[in-house]
């Protein structure tokens, strides 16, 4: 009888998530040349050779109050995946990111007998963290980006493994400035500036007047800076030009994509939350970083004491000290944000510090990601298929 070949489901959280799905596909492929994938995908993950059952961006919501209006279409998506994953009965389901999603469905999965991984952690570290013996329960395994997060996950006796973050991988150790600026077009004495407001559209509409409000205040103090925007999506370009029209702001430059580019070409940054303050630093860019949710969302936060961090900035957790201002809530303003930007831009010294720094996160996170990952998966599929489905 001919041997099937492997069986990999995946559901991808939006853009980081398709990114780190992209690059895991790739890895699988080489181990395993002749593997089925399919899942809720983006397009990176589609050109990497993923049959789309639904889109990441089906999934891109974020905060507790906002996604209780998503919730009957976000139920729908996952009772639908979860049939047709157990019907196609694949090796392994991988859940990348989006864990509010993604524990859910892998509940169901793992107790049908399918083996489950969830790549990237929720943050149960952070805020709430009685969640673990639900991801313990969830899943045979998590796939670690962070260093410190395999000790807390033994603490609580959950299979973890740190393979580090394919950004790393992707992203050279040394940037070339000039390079990033000539593809873009732009002066290399230019001062630049990026403003990254968000992948989302949720997060755009909380923080885009800000940020375009911190670059006009920037703008009246320092006029040659020069401002790009690269927009994740046709809908966030949509949305952020409204804002810059409706704020008479015409001294941005939106770029389809290319946040790397843009991070690579700026002397600093205005960055949402999330996956792209870590490729600021990873690109070697000086930032500052802000994060809003909903006024309900950010309330009960605070009353229900569920967040327990002196840093929500990725660069400032890896550092364990604040390397870049961070702004949350109503204290991201355009004014206090614009006067952060100015110190990064000016000071030479604290410059040359972030960039040691940044190297030095970025050595620790360069681990092949990827190839770790696809690894850790393939050995649990060995195993599962050595000890029979899961209990």
């Amino acid at each position: 009888m001919t041997k099937r070949a492997l069986r990999i489901a995946l559901v991808a959280g939006e853009t980081s998530g398709d990114q780190l799905g992209a690059a895991l596909i790739g890895a699988l492929r080489e181990r395993a040349p002749g593997c089925e994938i399919r899942g809720a995908c983006g397009p990176l993950m589609r050109a990497a050779g993923c049959e789309p059952l639904a889109d990441a961006h089906e999934l891109a919501v974020m905060g507790l109050v906002e996604v209780l209006s998503h919730l009957p279409r976000l139920l729908r998506l996952r009772r639908r995946l979860r049939d047709e994953f157990l019907a196609w009965r694949p090796d392994v389901f991988i859940g990348i990111d989006a864990p509010e999603f993604n524990l859910g469905l892998a509940a169901q999965l793992h107790r049908a007998g399918l083996a489950t991984v969830q790549y990237v952690s929720p943050q149960v570290w952070a805020w709430r963290e009685g969640r673990v013996r639900g991801i313990g329960r969830a899943c045979d395994l998590v796939l670690c980006l962070l260093p410190f997060e395999p000790a807390f996950y033994a603490h609580h006796a959950v299979p973890a493994r740190f393979v580090g973050h394919p950004l790393a991988d992707q992203i050279p150790l040394d940037v070339d400035r000039g390079a990033a600026r000539r593809a873009l077009g732009i002066e290399e004495t230019s001062t630049v500036v990026a403003l990254l407001p968000g992948s989302r559209k949720g997060e755009v509409t909380r923080l885009g007047p800000e940020f375009i409000a911190a670059a006009l205040a920037l703008a009246a103090t320092s006029p040659g800076v020069v401002f790009i925007a690269p927009m994740a999506s046709p809908a966030v370009r949509a949305l952020f030009e409204q804002q810059c029209a409706a704020a008479g702001f015409e001294r941005v430059r939106l770029l389809d994509g290319q946040a790397r580019m843009a991070l690579q070409a700026a002397d600093a940054a205005l960055v949402a939350s999330g996956t792209a303050s870590l490729e600021a630093l990873l690109c070697r860019c000086p930032m500052v970083i802000a994060y809003r949710l909903s006024a309900m969302t950010a309330f009960l936060l605070r009353a229900l004491r569920m967040v327990r961090l002196k840093y929500f900035a990725l660069p400032n957790l890896l550092a364990g000290e604040p390397l870049v201002p961070e702004f949350f809530q109503e204290a991201a303003t355009g004014p206090q944000m614009a006067a952060a930007l100015q110190q990064q831009l000016r000071n030479a010294e604290h410059r040359r510090m972030l960039e040691a720094r940044f190297r030095s996160i970025h050595v620790t996170l360069r681990q092949d990601g990827a190839a770790r990952a696809a690894d850790a998966v393939l050995g649990l599929i060995a195993a599962s298929r050595r000890d029979g489905p899961s209990a």
